[in-house]
């Protein structure tokens, strides 16, 4: 896979974090906030779904706090 990162909104990126095991636990407005559990440490995002297309640098920050790579991203979006 390419390691270049489509243009993609927040309901889709929170869309493919579920397909990661990620469960919604509240929301604020139009932010929606996920948690997983992993090998002893929680993960907790952020994403805010009233954007159309999520700036890149977002989209990184994102993936950094869910302890995802690109590829790995690219890989659930596709499936």
């Amino acid at each position: 896979m390419s390691g270049r990162l489509p243009t993609v909104s927040g309901l889709d990126v929170a869309k493919v974090l579920s397909r990661d095991g990620f469960k919604p636990v509240r929301q604020k407005g139009s932010h929606l906030r996920l948690v997983k559990a992993g090998a002893g440490e929680l993960f907790a995002v952020t994403v805010p779904g009233n954007q159309k297309d999520l700036k890149k640098g977002t989209l990184m920050g994102i993936l950094q706090q869910a302890g995802l790579s690109k590829n790995e991203f690219l890989v659930l979006l596709s499936a």
